[in-house]
């Protein structure tokens, strides 16, 4: 028996398949057996049980690398909440945070959101109308003091107003060493950290201080990351950069860090809390995401 070989194109979605077509001729009787016999009936049958068991192949591999990928961003760290297993509408995991409003109470409220989240699906919104009662807070439920000396914190922070001339904090942490407290926040329309204790800033708000600071921008996400250590160091990232104007090093720069130098300074951290503060006008409109604590520099996302 003779047998010619014909080579078929065969599509499946965007591939092109190649599969060897056989024509058989009898030798004997010369009959051509036809393109449409049980033969290649079967081998069509062939083809496409091969192709789901390489569609379910893929979807696992898929699957195990997303699962990886989302152990690997919290691995380590002390606090990691991007609030994906929450509640929208309600406050973010009481196993994880408290929700303060430390002295007096307002009009602040802090709730998890579904709506422009930095990842996945969820993130925290935070609103209340200006003045210092109408703060709102959410603080780690064990101490940030477990750290040790160095601090390392990061979240990312999308604005829906520019800060304004007046102070308002949206990082507040209690120094036991003076018993006041350590703020990070905005005055003058930048980014600026402030002592509670003589309320030094940095940067000074002066024209030379400003202009070293920084002014995140509206309606996009920002990763805000900051380094508080006991021996009296403190550094401040936005989005991977470090701003000069808010960085204590021991060395003194006029009109930008001489101020907070005036007084010895060695910060021990007893909480980290993250919402709003304001000491004047202004109303709060934010929302904080991918919120993480470490002993270690964390780095961001994007």
């Amino acid at each position: 028996m003779g047998t010619a070989l014909t080579l078929l194109l065969v599509q499946f979605g965007c591939s092109d398949v190649y599969i060897d077509k056989t024509t058989v001729i009898s030798a004997d009787t010369g009959v051509r057996v036809e393109s449409d016999t049980d033969t290649d009936t079967d081998t069509d049958t062939d083809t496409d049980t091969d192709t789901d068991t390489d569609t379910d192949t893929d979807t696992d591999t898929d699957t195990d690398t997303d699962t990886d990928t989302e152990t690997d961003l919290c691995e380590g760290l002390w606090l990691c909440d991007d609030f994906e297993t929450d509640t929208v509408g309600a406050p973010p995991s009481t196993a994880r945070w408290t929700i303060e409003s430390p002295d007096c109470t307002g009009d602040g409220d802090l709730w998890v959101t579904d709506e422009d989240p930095h990842s996945g699906s969820r993130a925290v919104r935070v609103s209340g109308s200006g003045g210092y009662c109408n703060h709102i807070f959410m603080a780690p439920t064990s101490p940030v003091s477990e750290l040790g000396d160095v601090v390392h914190g990061r979240f990312y922070l999308r604005l829906d107003e520019a800060l304004g001339m007046g102070h308002i904090t949206f990082l507040s942490m209690n120094d036991t060493s003076d018993g006041q407290d350590l703020r990070m926040g905005g005055q003058s329309g930048i980014l600026m950290w402030n002592r509670e204790l003589g309320d030094a800033t940095l940067p000074e708000l002066s024209p030379s201080g400003i202009a070293l600071s920084s002014a995140p921008a509206l309606g996009v996400w920002t990763c805000i990351e900051f380094e508080v250590d006991r021996a009296g160091g403190l550094q401040t990232w936005v989005d991977g950069a470090l701003i000069e104007g808010l960085v204590i090093d021991g060395s003194s720069t006029p009109d930008v860090d001489s101020q907070w130098l005036r007084t010895p300074w060695s910060p021990q951290l007893s909480d980290v809390r993250i919402g709003w503060e304001s000491y004047g006008g202004g109303d709060a409109a934010l929302s904080f995401d991918d919120v993480a604590i470490s002993a270690e520099p964390i780095g961001c996302l994007d």
